[in-house]
């Protein structure tokens, strides 16, 4: 495999020891930026990134080796590559990397200036640091989960969205530069406590702040942000679709209230006891023309709109088109790598390794001979 030249991070090595979630979106923001990330994926398994390892969106542009952790052998090749890293990342529960003889310890024995991210849900201490858990169970402790709702119902999970990759893999790569960074200027490595929970409870420090100044409410679906305003919220059109609007500030408000037709003396924006009246008669105004109508009328205007796109529908929308927000890659339609660089663009994405896929090449880089690789595929060390 021909390593994908450019981008502001060409030259970073990182190791990704294989996991679910924030992890390999981590390595996958990594890759995108240009660094070389070798995936140690397991020699046995099945699924999508077998089959059809080119829907893998966060398994792109990395190398793969397929190694049983369990052998010490294996464990010894993980080593090796650490070795000549600059940063590895683990996501599994506090004590299964050291049992397996790759832990923080071993790797920075053989790599002094090795930065070492471990990704877990509650942290590697705490009362909850050995308990399982998903997304939902770490944005309920933070307040986060409890502040996202309708009025009057329960709390709504937002997809995976803010703990495994905002609260989780956005922060564990943000921490492996912050750490690489100082590494080349002290010499030395450290371990990285990438906890989900606490990315999320960072996350909610405009709500914490909000809260405490009087003007947040822990009754969802009441306040500025959380549907509770007529004018930040979704309304349904006359086809069954949804549009946004957002309108804040005044100005804003007052071109969207115009555009509605309605009396600027009967809709006071900041009066919160007609809120509730106004979002009833803001919906009944959306409800008389369909999505596409909405567009034609509010697109190109400062009333803070956008349609409500499906996954299928957004990478056609003209604005993203135009960007070229979403890329196909071996036929599979993924968002582009983010953000954009003036000088050090990323490089184009490449398609997801089937596991295993660069296992000889990866081995013959870290100086074994053939006979030497089919030995540890012959024992199942590797694959």
């Amino acid at each position: 495999m021909t390593l994908r030249q450019g981008g502001p991070l060409a030259g970073l090595k990182v190791i990704e020891l294989s996991a679910q979630g924030p992890v390999p979106f981590a390595a996958t923001m990594l890759a995108d930026m240009g660094a070389d990330v070798i995936r140690v994926d397991r020699v046995t398994g099945t699924g999508p990134r077998r089959d059809n390892p080119a829907t893998d969106v966060f398994g792109r542009s990395r190398r793969s080796i397929a190694l049983d952790l369990k052998d010490p052998r294996a464990a010894g090749i993980v080593l090796d590559l650490a070795e000549g890293a600059d940063a590895l990342l683990e996501g599994f529960r506090p004590g299964v990397v050291e049992r397996l003889g790759v832990g923080p310890g071993e790797c920075m024995a053989r790599n002094p200036a090795l930065v070492y991210g471990r990704m877990t849900g509650w942290g590697q201490e705490g009362p909850y640091a050995a308990m399982a858990g998903h997304d939902i169970n770490y944005l309920a402790p933070t307040g986060a989960l409890h502040a996202i709702g309708a009025r009057g119902g329960p709390p709504v999970p937002p997809l995976n969205l803010l703990a495994d990759y905002g609260g989780g893999g956005m922060f564990l790569a943000f921490g492996i530069v912050c750490a690489v960074l100082e590494a080349r200027a002290s010499g030395r490595g450290q371990v990285i406590d990438a906890a989900m929970a606490d990315g999320v409870a960072m996350l909610t420090g405009l709500f914490y702040s909000l809260a405490q100044q009087g003007r947040w409410s822990t009754e969802r679906g009441t306040n500025l942000l959380d549907s509770g305003a007529h004018f930040y919220g979704v309304y349904e059109t006359a086809d069954g679709e949804y549009i946004s609007v957002g309108a804040i500030e005044p100005r804003f408000y007052a071109r969207l209230v115009e555009a509605l037709g309605l009396d600027p003396a009967e809709a006071p924006q900041h009066d919160r006891t007609r809120w509730e009246s106004l979002r009833k008669r803001f919906a009944e105004v959306f409800a008389t023309r369909t999505r596409a109508e909405w567009c034609e009328t509010l697109e190109g205007t400062d009333v803070c709109f956008a349609p409500v796109l499906s996954l299928t529908e957004a990478p056609s929308h003209p604005h993203l088109a135009a960007r070229g927000t979403f890329v196909d890659v071996d036929g599979v339609r993924q968002p582009a790598p983010a953000p954009r660089f003036g000088r050090t663009a990323a490089p184009v994405p490449d398609r997801a390794p089937v596991p295993g896929e660069h296992t000889a090449e990866i081995l013959a880089e870290l100086g074994l001979d053939e006979a030497a690789i089919a030995r540890l595929r012959a024992d199942g060390v590797t694959a």
